[in-house]
């Protein structure tokens, strides 16, 4: 007798179904890996804590409710207040469900009875949180689980972490296709953005009609993380939009956009920067420093494989972008001196690209004995590691006329004897380009996940036929 089918995501329409067999396998690489692994005993448990619904600061307002990282990737849960157990000797798993008070059905909706969520997720046994028994890269700590009663328990709370990060590091077939989805449905937006964007608008329209599209079509109510759309000078702010510079310049006519965005779908992250003058038409300057950027993109993505390092890659679009400003004249000496003395990093001071999964800079960068490299830029890289087969990885070359930076530069006399202040000087306040892919690393390559125009002449044409309405590709 055949199985009975998987349960599905699915947000109707044309989102994507993904079943909860992507979860299954998650849990059954995650039981083989610590098998495999000295130190984990027989009757082992692991016990993951999913996210908690919050409040906005002392109010009864709910912030909008995403899971936590590690749960969602072993669990799919998309409700708050669950924990997730899974034997490691048999792979069993066990989902723990808030036991809700009636009046949660007058304010909040149906109360589900244990058999609902074995059935939505897939699970071998569902319990109430209240009866149990049994039982990363950004520098900050992750949250062990806790509950009443776990001092009863020989815990371990150092084996799983690094067990688990690896199993996240590379993506299986059903992640894969996750991901192409968020990058799909992501890149369109971009596209429908270069359709609408117009001199004498504000920069949160952009970013308003971005989350419209991936939410309208897409089914993505979360971005992967703080739009940043910034034009003019504000396309030098690597991480514009955040509060204190909330997407609210308007945009002017010779504007350079440099608009990073991305749509999440289940918790699958997307990450995609696009860079075009605001009118459609690019000046000589910007031609220039876009294609100087786009060389680079192109030059990194055709040298990754396995087996890479990334500081590696890293370091070839510093070559590629000195070499650039050199014919430009803004420039001027041996390029091999100017990498000595990290001249790459006055315009490119951050790294190339980072991990993408659930988390937008996904875990697993820096494993234990791997260390940053301390010098300017490369200290900046998310990823430490070399390349490997099913990661998936952001690259994101850029070069940005930051004026402190360049004002240091100027005054340290190791690398202002390179710098054309004169050709310099019509540079300042360009702003700055960044284009940013995501791919997939495979046996011999990548694959392109994003698909939006990249040439200056795809981009031009593609602005130019802005009367025609924008159809997506479905």
């Amino acid at each position: 007798m055949a199985a009975a089918p998987q349960p599905v995501y699915w947000l109707g329409n044309d989102t994507l179904r993904v079943s909860a067999a992507l979860f299954a396998e998650n849990r059954g690489r995650l039981c083989r890996g610590l098998k495999a692994k000295d130190g984990v005993e027989s009757k082992s448990v692991v016990v993951l804590q999913g996210g908690e619904q919050k409040q906005r600061y002392c109010t009864d307002t709910d912030v909008v409710f995403r899971q936590e990282s590690f749960f969602h990737w072993a669990f799919g849960v998309t409700e708050p207040d669950c924990y997730g157990a899974i034997d490691v000797d048999s792979g069993k798993s066990i989902l723990f469900v808030p036991k809700l008070p009636e009046s949660y059905a007058t304010w909040m909706g149906e109360i589900f009875p244990k058999e609902h969520f074995m059935a939505k997720y897939a699970v071998d046994e569902v319990q109430y949180t209240c009866d149990r028994g049994q039982n990363t890269d950004s520098g900050s700590i992750c949250r062990e689980a806790s509950f009443e009663g776990i001092s009863r328990f020989k815990v371990n709370n150092t084996l799983l972490h690094p067990v688990i990060v690896e199993c996240r590091l590379v993506k299986t077939d059903m992640e894969l296709e996750v991901l192409r989805y968020t990058n799909r449905i992501s890149s369109e937006a971009h596209k429908m953005i270069m359709k609408h964007v117009k001199p004498g608008q504000k920069e949160y329209e952009m970013e308003s009609l971005f989350q419209h599209y991936c939410y309208n079509k897409g089914g993505m109510r979360h971005t992967s993380y703080t739009c940043i759309c910034g034009t003019g000078n504000n396309s030098s702010i690597l991480h514009y939009g955040h509060a204190g510079a909330p997407n609210d310049k308007q945009i002017e006519d010779g504007d350079m956009c440099l608009f990073d965005m991305g749509g999440e779908y289940y918790c699958y992250s997307s990450d995609i920067t696009c860079s075009f003058p605001a009118n459609g038409k690019f000046t000589p300057n910007q031609r220039a420093i876009y294609e100087a950027v786009l060389k680079s993109s192109r030059t990194v993505m055709a040298a990754i494989k396995p087996g890479v390092k990334w500081s590696e890659m890293h370091r070839l679009a510093d070559r590629v972008h000195l070499e650039e400003l050199v014919k430009m004249g803004i420039l001027h000496g041996s390029v091999e001196d100017m990498l000595k003395v990290h001249l790459g990093s006055i315009f490119m001071p951050h790294g190339l690209g980072h991990l993408l999964g659930i988390d937008v800079h996904d875990v697993g960068g820096y494993p234990e004995g791997v260390e940053r490299i301390d010098e300017p830029g490369l200290r900046s890289l998310r990823m430490g590691r070399p390349v490997q087969e099913r990661m998936v990885l952001t690259v994101e070359p850029g070069i940005y006329f930051i004026n402190h930076l360049l004002d240091q530069a100027l005054a340290n006399p190791a690398q202002s004897c390179f710098i054309n202040n004169q050709v310099l000087a019509r540079f300042r306040g360009f702003g700055g380009v960044r284009i940013e892919d995501d791919i997939a690393v495979t046996a011999s390559g990548v694959e392109l996940l994003t698909c939006v125009p990249r040439t200056v002449e795809e981009i031009e044409a593609f602005m130019a036929d802005s009367a025609k309405p924008f159809s997506p590709v479905v």
